[in-house]
């Protein structure tokens, strides 16, 4: 939801990766051994490449490789589906497929790109690119405008802050000075000081996410593509969307997570990535686009002055509520009163439902309820709140992450497949860029290793998770807005 995400600092080639090396455990941790063997290519063979291996009683044979030899890889059996193990030189040229276009994704892309690498990045969007980056604009007599994820983000990383300066130069971004603070119930309002400056999307996180790559040459974008299989074939990597190729590539990146991400990755060959991405967990956090004719009647401690985003404390179905108009579009008057509410992540895991269709009950009911606790958190006598003219909610059924490993990256360098998010490092903006940056120099830097030593390149396979502190709506690095989850790092075990 309330996320940090982005993209590197577009520099020239960088000779060094941003993070350094995290060499894999010895080959005796790595819990069964890698069987390397010349394997010649079967005279029968699918569709995909498979093969059968001879079978007998007293047969000494062994098992040839399903994926032949014009693939030059091996396979071993790990966990509950084989591991690719692709043993072909990496080409001059090679190009990588991305998996999700969110700010993980596309500033894997963009720093790839840096790098002199090209790539492809597929997207579910139907609107856009971005992810929890969304901006949701609605036609009426004059156009609705709501951040409905992430609100804001913040800086702490000095690589992050190259990009932040460039996003600004572009006039992609700028700094958000509304008053912002916690609100308790009965309409008592606390200010948080600025430790560290707010910024927001121009016009909308959205329109931030659609011009990162918007002048890049060597990415190309699909979307909406669903991409439903993975397919290891001649040394490289087969995606299609239900039956149908769309490109072959060197190494992929899977930038998204959740109950698709796992069904795509449980067939893959990469059973180290898959285990990984298992131990995920996420909240489900609902969101209450609602807009107003007038201002609501909000007084900060009996002032004049009226905040334009507040973490709500003590109430179960709401936990963060934001003024669009203002924040978005502060120099214009008269505008509707466009505000995003979002429940706790208590409550939306108590009124979960499939999020792709509703029931119009539910639906009903929640908007009830989050209105109805945002009457209480402004201390507003019951029935006098105003009724807006426009509602819709949207259910985040994986909204943020609980866990996480606490490394930038994952990548495994037998089967040339990694993964990013802001899931690796916590939950915010900021982590998903540097998770994007990382993986993007770190697979660059392997390419130009010509896949010698690979094992040196294997990150965050076998990483145990703790719990991330922050708000529902998730992390601002370098200040201390909301309530933690959690007060101290917490193993857990998966």
């Amino acid at each position: 939801m309330t996320l940090a995400l982005l993209s590197s600092a577009l520099t020239s080639k960088p000779s060094n990766p941003f993070f350094s090396r995290n060499p894999c455990p010895p080959r005796s941790s790595i819990p069964l051994p890698f069987i390397f063997a010349d394997v010649k290519p079967s005279k029968k063979q699918s569709m995909d490449g498979r093969t059968s291996a001879p079978r007998g009683k007293n047969s000494n044979t062994k098992k040839r490789s399903s994926y032949g030899t014009s693939r030059r890889s091996i396979i071993k059996k790990s966990f509950s589906q084989e591991q690719v193990v692709f043993t072909s030189p990496v080409v001059s040229d090679p190009v990588v497929g991305i998996i999700g276009g969110g700010i993980a994704g596309l500033v894997c892309a963009a720093t790839l790109e840096e790098r002199g690498i090209r790539s492809t990045v597929f997207d579910t969007g139907m609107h856009g690119l971005g992810g929890r980056m969304a901006t949701r604009l609605i036609e009426c007599e004059q156009q609705l405008v709501f951040d409905h994820a992430a609100q804001f983000f913040t800086v702490s990383d000095s690589k992050f802050q190259k990009l932040v300066e460039r996003w600004l130069s572009q006039g992609l971004v700028r700094e958000w000075k509304g008053l912002v603070g916690e609100l308790e119930v009965g309409g008592h309002f606390k200010p948080i000081p600025s430790s560290s400056p707010r910024y927001v999307g121009v016009n909308g996180m959205k329109h931030l996410a659609d011009s990162i790559l918007c002048q890049k040459t060597m990415v190309n974008i699909v979307r909406p593509c669903w991409i439903s299989q993975l397919d290891p074939f001649n040394g490289r990597w087969h995606l299609s969307e239900k039956g149908k190729l769309h490109g072959q590539f060197d190494a992929i990146v899977i930038a998204h997570n959740g109950k698709c991400a796992n069904r795509l990755l449980s067939s893959s060959g990469l059973p180290l990535l898959t285990k990984q991405m298992k131990r995920l967990e996420l909240s489900a956090i609902w969101a209450l686009l609602a807009a107003f004719k007038d201002p609501l009647p909000i007084s900060c401690n009996g002032t004049s002055s009226a905040f334009e985003g507040a973490f709500v404390k003590g109430i179960d179905s709401v936990s963060w509520m934001a003024n669009n108009a203002s924040k978005l579009f502060p120099s214009h008057n008269g505008l509707p009163q466009c505000w995003t509410f979002f429940s706790t992540a208590a409550y939306g895991k108590q009124n979960k439902v499939p999020q792709e269709s509703i029931p119009a009950i539910t639906a009903e009911k929640v908007k009830k309820d989050m209105l109805g606790g945002v009457e209480t958190a402004l201390g507003l006598t019951k029935g006098t709140f105003p009724l807006p003219f426009y509602t819709r909610v949207q259910l985040w059924g994986a909204a943020l992450p609980t866990n996480t490993p606490a490394t930038p990256f994952i990548f495994d360098p037998q089967g040339r497949g990694g993964i990013c998010g802001d899931w690796l490092l916590g939950s915010s903006v900021e982590s998903a860029a540097l998770s994007g940056m990382g993986l993007a120099n770190h697979i660059a830097d392997y390419f130009q290793s010509e896949g010698a030593h690979s094992d040196e390149f294997a990150v965050g396979l076998q990483d145990a998770f703790r719990l991330v502190p922050g708000h529902d709506i998730g992390q601002f690095p370098g200040t201390n807005y909301g309530e933690q989850i959690c007060k101290s790092p917490i193993a857990v075990a998966g």
